[in-house]
């Protein structure tokens, strides 16, 4: 009995080795079909997955109404499924794939053929990854060290803020005890998505001492002169926020793209963090 089981088992692994993708789907096809009007655990689950993947913008309720339809619509036409606003086995399985839960991680978009990789484009990706108003860690990539950030403004790349006095103390090791405009390769982690990025270290266009978001008549940090005060963190030792560049984000000054940023974008793509 032992041995037959044991000859059963190793059919199955070999089968799966062959054919991941078909296994793959045929997993995503046990669970349940998703539509609006539904709601419980796996839709909970859906809309966390969407949001992870830049697809979902709220807090996830539970609940498949407009909102998320919408999403899975934006989802299907962005991989190439059937699109009705229906999350059946193809769309269960392509969401499976991006976030690295099967054996294989290749998709197919419109785009052509990708690989899940750490490069997300910053302008509808990983700006909508990172929202405002979220949290992640930063790795540096040099040293290893790594501290706790949240993205408060910004628009062409993400303008943020440390957390904390401890991660300010982090931040500032990183770049040898003083500030400075130099771009370093980072990996940012948010809700365990993996994104390549590139980071200034001067905290700019704030005052630690004053309310946020209101108009400032005299100095901002990083020799900012009059202008909105951009400090919403209190109480981390930084006054202003910094900036951090994604793939094919640009510069709020010039509405360029940053080389020097990129090329720190592309270190971290290949750092193997």
């Amino acid at each position: 009995m032992l041995k037959k089981t044991v000859v059963v088992l190793s059919v199955l692994f070999f089968l799966f080795a062959l054919f991941p993708d078909h296994y793959a789907n045929a997993a995503a096809s046990s669970k349940p079909l998703l539509k609006k009007g539904m709601r419980g655990t796996y839709v909970k689950k859906l809309q966390t997955d969407l949001k992870t993947l830049g697809f979902f913008y709220v807090t996830p309720t539970g609940y498949f109404g407009s909102i998320t339809r919408t999403s899975v619509v934006k989802f299907q036409k962005k991989y190439s499924l059937m699109v009705d606003g229906i999350v059946g086995p193809q769309t269960h399985s392509t969401i499976d794939k991006l976030l690295g839960r099967t054996g294989s991680a290749k998709i197919t978009s419109r785009s052509g053929s990708q690989n899940r990789n750490l490069l997300v484009p910053w302008f509808d990706n990983a700006e909508n990854i990172l929202y405002r108003g979220s949290t992640a860690k930063i790795i540096d990539i040099d040293t290893g060290l790594s501290f706790k950030i949240k993205r408060t403004y910004g628009y062409n790349h993400a303008d943020c803020e440390t957390l904390t006095a401890s991660d300010t103390a982090v931040m500032k090791k990183i770049y040898g005890g003083q500030w400075s405009w130099s771009r370093r390769a980072i990996i940012v982690v948010v809700n365990g998505r993996r994104l390549a990025a590139s980071m200034a270290g001067m905290p700019h266009a704030g005052r630690e001492d004053l309310k946020s978001d209101i108009w400032v008549n005299g100095w901002r940090t990083a020799g900012y002169g009059e202008g909105y005060n951009f400090d919403r963190v209190k109480g981390n030792n930084m006054s202003g926020h910094f900036d951090v560049h994604f793939l094919k984000s640009k510069t709020h000054g010039t509405n360029r793209v940053d080389e020097g940023h990129q090329s720190m974008v592309y270190k971290a793509a290949k750092s193997g963090y």
